[in-house]
Parts: structure tokens; sequence; C-alpha cells
């Protein structure tokens, strides 16, 4: 069977390593005569499952105990409303910085429970196509945290630098880029992330937060679903988890650990992107990036050739030729090519053949 060439935005290509071995379980996982969709959330089997995922998260990333790893349902846009619930108390700000789509939902959520908000910058003027310099973030005393998103997948831009944020909480949506790099944990008080771009399938939602900030959410009137204390004391199991989208989780921390940790998957995405930048960058223009340099993505590659016309031949034949998921987001539109860590380099370099191909051929 012949695999496609699968650039999705998310849900987005998974290591076929991975699927082989889910495909092999599917029927009697660890013999049980069962699936593991069929297992009970409370039964020895799963929970091996489950804490073991939670272990090699811990140990891949190096997040010390003095965090705790949540396995949450809802996606990241569910944390766009926990997070001001759970941290926002009466003369506190919720400071957001803008870069993207994502950014502006989490502040619209924050707004729309009548919070308090604040924007410590955005890069909006110019269609967010650069991350802020950190010497732009207006901080304020009054400021419970700083929210970020790292990873911009429609206009593809990301973080290079974080901030560090004196006397506040850093907290930020890593969604598009967790995994792909190793990270300075015990810069921030909370990451959370929807697993479908770089963890898994969707419906798992990963929380990594600061223990200390457990307290904040005793004494809050919200629901109990929505209280990260809640979880933490229940283990992620609170209620029914997403059973498999947790399995898999735990299948590609494993496939994480086989290609050489995080350190060799860092190295492999930064291979992965020079292919299609280089040639963007050494096309004279025939394809526009649409990132500033020092602001581009290793996940999400955006650029436009010189008309409507030429983007719309491109994805044509792209898509003859077995290219998947190659639009770019209809806010922006042109190109996109999401080169997550499952997207195997023999896809990149596929890409950038055939992107060198049709400026040839015009």
């Amino acid at each position: 069977m012949k695999r496609a060439y699968n650039f999705n935005a998310g849900p987005s290509a998974l290591p076929e390593e991975v699927l082989r071995i889910a495909q092999e379980e599917l029927l009697n996982f660890n013999e049980t005569g069962m699936s593991v969709m069929e297992l009970s959330h409370r039964s020895k089997d799963f929970e091996n499952v489950h804490n073991e995922a939670q272990s090699l998260l811990r140990q891949i990333l190096n997040i010390p105990d003095t965090y705790e790893i949540l396995f949450l349902q809802g996606g990241a846009s569910l944390q766009f409303s926990m997070i001001p619930m759970n941290f926002l108390s009466d003369g506190q700000i919720g400071n957001y910085v803008l870069t993207g789509a994502w950014s502006e939902k989490a502040l619209k959520e924050a707004n729309i429970l009548g919070h308090t908000t604040a924007i410590a910058a955005s890069t909006k003027e110019t269609n967010y196509d650069r991350i802020p310099e950190l010497s732009e973030l207006r901080l304020s005393p009054e400021d419970a945290y700083l929210h970020i998103t790292s990873n911009n997948t429609i206009f593809g831009t990301q973080w290079k630098d974080y901030p560090t944020v004196k006397d506040h909480l850093l907290i930020a949506d890593m969604s598009s880029d967790i995994l792909s790099k190793p990270l300075p944990i015990d810069k921030f008080a909370m990451i959370y992330a929807g697993a479908q771009k770089n963890l898994g399938p969707s419906g798992v939602t990963i929380v990594i937060l600061r223990k200390d900030l457990l307290e904040k959410t005793t004494e809050k009137q919200i629901p109990t679903v929505l209280r990260y204390g809640i979880h933490s004391k229940n283990n992620s199991l609170y209620n029914t988890p997403p059973t498999f989208s947790i399995y898999m989780l735990n299948k590609v921390l494993h496939w994480v650990n086989d290609q050489g940790g995080i350190a060799e998957i860092a190295k492999a995405n930064e291979r992965k992107a020079s292919l299609i930048y280089d040639v963007i960058d050494n096309s004279n223009g025939f394809y526009q990036g649409h990132a500033q340099k020092e602001s581009r993505s290793l996940m999400n590659i955006t650029f436009n050739l010189a008309n409507e016309e030429l983007n719309k031949k491109f994805l044509l034949e792209a898509k003859e030729a077995g290219f998947v998921g190659l639009n770019g987001h209809r806010s922006i539109g042109g190109c996109r090519a999401s080169t997550y860590n499952a997207v195997p380099y023999e896809t990149c370099k596929a890409l950038q053949q055939f992107m060198l191909k049709f400026k040839g051929n015009l």
C-alpha cells in the first residue's frame, strides 16, 4: 500500500511504526482478548498504559517532579477557558501575546468570562508574520500570567526564545510544537497541548502544571470538572478518559525514544524544514515565505507563489502527485507544509523535488 505524502496541519501524520503496532493489537491488547478501546479505564491493563505514558513524557521532556502531568479532554480550546477560570482572581490581569488566530481565541475566551485582560504585544498589523521581540512585551504587576502560543500553525511562526517573566506565571499553548525539541520546562508555570500534531491522534490534551499552582483552584466557584486540582487528585481519571488516544500517545512516546530521544527528534525536524526553506530562499522570489526568517516555524512552513492562479496550479499538481494537506489556511491562503515529528524525511525530500520541478517547468 502506498502511503500519502501527508502534510496535514492536524490531525496530522502518525509514525507508520505506531500505526502498525496499533493495528496488530487492535483486537487483542496485552492478551486481554479485547481492544484497548474496550478496556475499563479502571482496569490494571489500562492503568499501566496511562501511567507509563505519564512517565515517558516526564522522562523525554525532563519534567521535574515539581510539575504535574494531566491528561484532559476538550482540546487546547477548553484550556482557553480553564486557565482564566482557575488562575484569575479579582484585581488580576490575564496578559496575552497575540501571534495568530489561536492566541486571539484564547484572549476572547478570557474576555467572555468577564475577566480583566491585556495584550502584552501583537504582530497583527503585519498579518502575524513574526514573533514579537522580548523587549516589546508590556507587563504589569497586576498580571496573574503571561500567555503565549509557542508555534502558530496558520502563519508559520515560532518562538525561538521564551520570555523570563519574573513574579508572574508563563503559560504556553504548545499544541503544534511540543515534543519537537528540548524545552526549558522550569521557565513555565504551565504548558498545554492538544495531541493531534506531535503526540498522537486527537482526543487527549496534555497539561504540564507546576504543582504549587494547584492550590489556587481549591476555593474557586467553578465546575468541578474544570478544576486542575480535581484532575490531579484523581490521576486524570475523574471521569472516563480518552483511552485510545492515551494508548496512542504511549506508543508515540516509545517511538520518540526509539528515534534517539528529543535531541535527535529536534535535529531531524531541522533537517526536514531546511529542505523546503532552502527551495523558498533560493527561488528568486518564485516561492515567497510568509514568516520573517528569524521567526520561521520548523513545524509549519507557509508560502505563496506569485499570484493566486499559480497557487492553484501548484496545489492541483501537488495533489495529483500524491501530496496531501498543502493548502494554506483559508484566512491567509497560499500553501502550507506541516512537517511534524512523524512526517518522514523522505516525504519532505519529495516535496522539495516537486517544488524544484514545478518551478523549472514554468
